[in-house]
């Protein structure tokens, strides 16, 4: 037997192969495969898009003859009181080629679904990125191009999540996400959780305050990036501040301990932590921002830290979770300086301990994560001697980082659900919680706007 030398098999090409037929002709194997794959890709991707336009243009027909009569009902009603029925809105479609969308001219109920013909018209279909007005085109300029390969959506992604106060990323971002892995099935989901989570939504222009109080509790109405600012400029001050986070959870406890409500009160920064605080606000016929939770908050925080070159210290969970949670946190961002970590089983003797162990840190921020309203009090009553600029309260944060407890899919998030989540994993802990504390906390807030409306 004949050997190749070591530096010919290092340097062997693929052999070619005859491509049996009447042309006998060669073609190199691996070439054929690789353009092979790439046209089975194409024709798959082309059968799905085909797949998804049919069922476009199938649920929007089926609308369209269902809906007919009120179409026409609505239509003379509109025109007996206002003289006309529709407005006319120019967007930009697919290719950067304008439509006009057809909207019945008053605010009552139904006021968007002459959409439906736009969809069998090929402007627009069920699913995709947001539709843009030329002048939003024209303003964000080459961000949105690659949204011109695809035809704008009655639902969006980025909409329903921003409908839901989890908008958090950027809207190119999401819509870029969407389209790298549109599928249909994934488009049914996606409708169905946008009407699942329409009595959610706030679509219309309540005021926006900058500070919202709902039971007496002052709460800053800013975006994700608004309090990551914030924490970041006040870490680079000169002055100590307490960063609190409610969910209508704490607001009960508050309701009643006079104490942890001081503290809140007192903290520089609370921000709003959940669907249950954005149900509040309408109630108030007000409109949350952002639900700004800290679940969401803190890789995002952790991400500027390391980019700032400032530290972190994690106080707090079980015996090693907050080591963990450090672990998983710096696997992510590199960079990221952890100053210290500890579990919060201590005794009272200890907490002198605790303290100088944080100080010596010289850490930047500081998370503890005790539950409410016990980590609050203990950095309210530790305040003075504590030297972080950042002291900040994160209850069971460290269990979902450190991997402990799953936190919820994303999909349960954009339908507000993620308590029901929470409350299946532990229902005996957490069932009073929720079960009696949302609706309690919902008819305080219902008093609340109650007196409100009668001073």
């Amino acid at each position: 037997m004949k050997y190749l030398p070591l530096r010919n098999l290092m340097h062997h090409e693929p052999r070619e192969r005859t491509i049996p037929g009447p042309l006998n002709h060669q073609v190199p194997y691996l070439r054929l495969r690789m353009v092979t794959q790439a046209k089975l890709v194409n024709l798959f991707s082309l059968l799905g898009r085909f797949a998804r336009r049919g069922f476009d243009v199938v649920l929007a027909g089926l609308l369209v003859v269902i809906l007919f009569p009120f179409f026409c009902v609505r239509g003379a009603l509109v025109f007996q009181r206002l003289g006309t029925i529709f407005e006319r809105v120019v967007y930009v479609g697919r290719q950067g080629i304008p439509y006009t969308q057809l909207r019945f001219v008053d605010n009552s109920w139904g006021k968007h679904t002459p959409v439906l013909l736009n969809v069998l018209r090929g402007d627009m279909a069920f699913v995709g990125p947001r539709a843009l007005k030329v002048e939003e085109t024209n303003e964000h300029g080459w961000r949105n191009a690659f949204r011109l390969d695809v035809l704008p959506g009655i639902f969006s992604p980025f909409v329903l999540r921003r409908n839901i106060k989890i908008a958090h990323e950027p809207e190119e971002a999401v819509d870029m996400e969407f389209i790298v892995s549109e599928t249909l099935m994934g488009n049914v989901g996606l409708i169905s959780r946008a009407l699942i989570a329409a009595g959610l939504g706030d679509k219309t222009d309540r005021p926006s305050p900058s500070t919202l109080t709902l039971l007496g509790i002052p709460i800053a109405n800013i975006s994700m990036d608004q309090a990551l600012d914030q924490i970041i400029e006040a870490v680079n001050g000169s002055q100590k501040n307490l960063v609190a986070f409610v969910n209508p959870d704490c607001l009960n406890i508050a309701y009643h301990d006079a104490e942890y409500a001081q503290t809140l009160r007192n903290s520089a920064l609370v921000l709003p932590d959940g669907i249950g605080i954005h149900l509040g606000c309408r109630l108030l016929g007000l409109s949350l921002n952002t639900n700004v939770n800290g679940t969401d908050l803190f890789p995002r925080l952790c991400e500027r830290l390391a980019a700032e070159g400032l530290s972190l210290y994690l106080l707090g969970g079980g015996r090693g979770i907050a080591a963990q949670t450090a672990c998983c946190m710096q696997d992510t961002y590199p960079n990221l300086k952890i100053a210290g970590t500890r579990d919060g089983y201590f005794s009272a003797d200890q907490e002198k301990d605790v303290v100088e162990a944080i100080n010596k840190s010289s850490a930047d921020v500081l998370l503890v994560g005790m539950g409410v309203p016990r980590q609050e009090l203990w950095l309210a009553r530790h305040y003075s001697a504590l030297t972080p600029p950042i002291q900040m309260g994160v209850g069971g944060l460290f269990d979902f980082y450190s991997g402990r407890i799953p936190r919820a899919p994303l999909w349960i998030r954009e339908i507000g659900l993620e308590w029901l989540w929470r409350l299946i994993q532990e229902p005996g802990r957490l069932w009073r919680r929720y079960v009696i504390g949302n609706p309690l906390f919902l008819y305080r807030v219902w008093k609340q706007s109650r007196s409100r409306g009668m001073s």
